[in-house]
């Protein structure tokens, strides 16, 4: 079986954890854990303070959790593969496709909108159905298999929309999935809070999320352990897919007009985002707070060096070294933590060791492994 990335758990156990107290102890054990989430809270605190007049804005929020909410969903997509070990790359390649398909439709086609987003959702499902039997039937790496479907939506996009733009007149129905308020704020923000909500539940809280938890951290385990291998990796993917297809829909209707030249660009922030909650919340394990919380991370930082008058290179660079300390950081933290528990692994077998007498009549302790 083929794998991409390693997922596994690093966050403190008490098992361990509690024999070595003390302050410095406590709060090296608490940085991997809250670190992100004070560093996002730090930044808004600090962009307030030199930008006061345009960044704590009812208006400057409303725009980030508008403008963010379609890498938000990307970043949950992409988020459930990885907990299998396994990358989705058409979360940013298939949102292409679909916000032009679901413009279309109701354009050229004119199926009314409830069909169009259906029709969409299940595109989506059943190439995410596609991907898991590259990924575990034709044992196919993940990363090579999503590049390739991936490519082949980008093209179909570009055929489909023949490279201009797809637009037409939308009903309001359609419209009002990106472009209406709830208590204040943009829809689209209660989206990704509803779907982050669920997912953390079936993730954390039930034996599908615990199943693919295991297979992302030792696949052979997981076989051994009665778990249905195949059908959990492909349904993370439909999953993903049905999720990444959802984001099309929301990008649609907030743009009201389909072209190919969008969408990719929404890729690199998502994997970030996904990758950078893997070093918080549950360090060395991708998790969905952790993921909204890289996410927010991208966008607090991102709206106050744009509006510090950063250039336009600035997103893409921001996001791509961010890319870059998140995997670093995460593969430093899972390599510390399991050097860690081998330690003391190992001093508890050496006090639990029984006493055997030696030749000379003296009692030795014998170091059992």
């Amino acid at each position: 079986m083929s794998s991409s990335i390693k997922a596994t758990a690093l966050e403190p156990d008490p098992s361990f954890d509690s024999q070595h107290k003390g302050l410095l102890a406590g709060i090296g054990q608490l940085i991997p854990v809250y670190g992100l989430p004070a560093l996002a809270l730090g930044l808004i605190l600090l962009f307030s303070i030199l930008l006061p007049d345009s960044f704590p804005t009812l208006f400057n929020l409303r725009s980030i959790l508008s403008d963010k909410s379609v890498i938000a969903i990307l970043a949950l997509a992409a988020t459930i593969p990885m907990m299998t070990g396994k990358i989705d790359l058409t979360v940013g390649y298939g949102i292409v496709l679909w916000h032009i398909l679901a413009i279309s439709l109701q354009t050229k086609f004119g199926l009314p909108w409830p069909a169009a987003v259906l029709v969409v959702l299940l595109c989506g499902a059943l190439f995410g159905l596609l991907n898991g039997i590259l990924v575990e039937q034709a044992q196919i790496d993940s990363f090579i298999a999503t590049l390739g479907t991936g490519t082949v939506l980008y093209a179909v996009a570009l055929w489909h929309s023949g490279g201009r733009q797809v637009l037409g007149e939308l009903p309001d129905g359609f419209l009002n999935i990106a472009g209406s308020d709830f208590l204040g704020l943009p829809i689209t923000a209660f989206y990704v809070l509803a779907i982050a909500v669920v997912l953390w539940l079936v993730s954390e809280h039930t034996p599908i999320g615990r199943a693919l938890y295991v297979i992302g951290s030792n696949p052979k385990a997981a076989v051994l352990n009665g778990i249905a291998l195949e059908k959990c990796v492909m349904g993370a993917f439909v999953a993903s897919g049905t999720l990444s297809a959802f984001a099309g829909v929301v990008l649609a209707s907030r743009l009201q007009i389909g072209q190919a030249g969008v969408g990719l660009e929404f890729l690199l922030p998502a994997l970030v985002g996904a990758f950078l909650g893997s070093t918080t919340i549950r360090p060395g394990r991708v998790n969905v707070w952790g993921s909204l919380v890289g996410v927010a991370i991208l966008a607090v930082g991102i709206s106050g060096i744009q509006q510090f008058g950063g250039a336009f290179f600035v997103e893409p660079l921001f996001n791509g070294l961010t890319l870059l300390v998140s995997i670093g950081i995460a593969g430093y933290a899972q390599r510390k933590r399991g050097q860690s528990i081998k330690r003391r692994i190992a001093e508890l077998h050496m006090a639990v060791a029984p006493a055997a007498p030696s030749p000379d009549g003296a009692t030795t302790r014998v170091n059992s492994h």
